[in-house]
């Protein structure tokens, strides 16, 4: 019988390491997204979309689905489902690997400062006018309109409504982003700040480089704590959990 393998999913490692899983005969696996994105990116493997309704959903839908494991893949801030993952894979007796890639780390030239959470990057802009590039999602940049008399350069995936800031230009684009059309983008809008989460990773670290070219300022959300009973930090390190993370023999609901 297939081991079936949880996915929790929304970032290029989820997509990867059902990649890299999708061809085992042995294992049955299954990637869930939140839903928030409406464009979804292909995957290699059948796709749940939506909410599991909380704790007691989610631990409902392992104990229902047969789920052998379950991998928390998501984004370094999503800290809400990271939370209901460990407690539901308890209530479930379901074994749980938490793949998190490692933050950024500050290098020479970098002019970071940095901040616990949205509204701090917003008082941290201070009173003094600013030309902002806000690369952050969607429900967080309303919390920069009081924030001060600023210019901003807001980007997200999809569109934002209502547009709540008074002077700002609204970017729509999905990443990965080269450090040089991030360079480039900055340049064109006179950027002189960036608002970033640290979300590791190279995927997004284009704008990080870019603002260290070019000597801007940048205001840096850290990652929320998210403990889980095992972590890994690679793609192929969450293969080989995925692959030994049964006890020989063993059999669900046996």
């Amino acid at each position: 019988m297939a081991r079936r393998i949880l996915i929790l999913g929304g970032t290029t490692e989820a997509r990867e390491l059902a990649g890299r899983l999708a061809g085992d005969a042995g294992l049955d696996v299954t990637v869930s997204l939140a839903g928030r994105v409406k464009d979804i990116v292909p995957h290699p493997v059948p796709l749940r979309v939506g909410g599991f309704g909380g704790i007691d959903g989610l631990a409902a839908h392992l104990a229902t689905e047969r789920i052998d494991l379950l991998v928390d893949a998501t984004h370094p801030f999503a800290d809400q489902i990271a939370r209901h993952a460990v407690a539901a894979s308890a209530r479930a007796g379901v074994p749980m690997v938490a793949l998190r890639r490692p933050p950024w780390t500050a290098t020479d030239g970098d002019r970071w400062q940095v901040v616990d959470g949205v509204a701090a990057a917003a008082s941290a802009l201070g009173a003094e006018r600013r030309r902002v590039f806000l690369a952050l999602g969607r429900q967080e940049i309303d919390a920069f309109a009081a924030a001060g008399p600023h210019a901003y350069l807001a980007r997200s995936i999809e569109p934002i409504a209502p547009r709540t800031l008074a002077d700002a230009v609204y970017v729509e684009a999905r990443g990965p982003f080269r450090a040089a059309d991030e360079e480039a983008l900055m340049v064109a809008h006179g950027i002189d700040t960036l608002v970033a989460r640290n979300s590791g990773g190279a995927a997004g670290y284009g704008k990080i480089a870019a603002a260290r070219a070019l000597g801007i300022a940048v205001v840096l959300i850290a990652p929320p704590e998210r403990p889980a009973p095992r972590i890994v930090a690679t793609v192929e390190a969450a293969v080989d959990a995925a692959h030994h993370s049964f006890p020989p023999g063993a059999e669900r609901g046996v």
